[in-house]
């Protein structure tokens, strides 16, 4: 169907430019809510847990997260990456967590855990 605009036409195209904007934006916020992991770590072992809530989780700094975004929005980064991105920092933090109070704990009861990763383990 051919619209002929005349006179609004310069209004029009920026309306529709505007509209593209945040359809797109929905558009990633919604790939990144509907896109859903399973994370086998921490308070969400056993779930099902969308990738925009890990990128929202304490797990991920505020400035990661702004850095992730952007390069996701510019299309420099896949909404695979991100999620790679995203579940490797988790699991990481997780582990690094686990770790710690478990060391704290019980010092010597993973030493090959400890000794693996350069941890100190002060004995008594």
């Amino acid at each position: 169907v051919t619209v002929v605009k005349t006179s609004d036409k310069d209004t029009v195209s920026a309306a529709e430019e505007k509209d593209d904007d945040s359809s797109k934006e929905e558009q990633w916020k919604t790939a990144l809510k509907t896109t859903v992991v399973d994370m086998e770590v921490g308070e969400y072992q056993g779930h099902k847990v969308s990738v925009w809530d890990l990128l929202h989780s304490k797990y991920i700094p505020e400035e990661n997260r702004q850095e992730l975004l952007e390069l996701y929005q510019a299309g420099e980064l896949t909404l695979d990456q991100v999620k790679t991105v995203v579940t490797t920092i988790v699991t990481k933090a997780e582990a690094a967590r686990a770790e710690q109070s478990a060391n704290a704990s019980s010092p010597r009861a993973e030493p090959t855990v400890a000794e693996a990763e350069h941890t100190h383990v002060e004995q008594d």
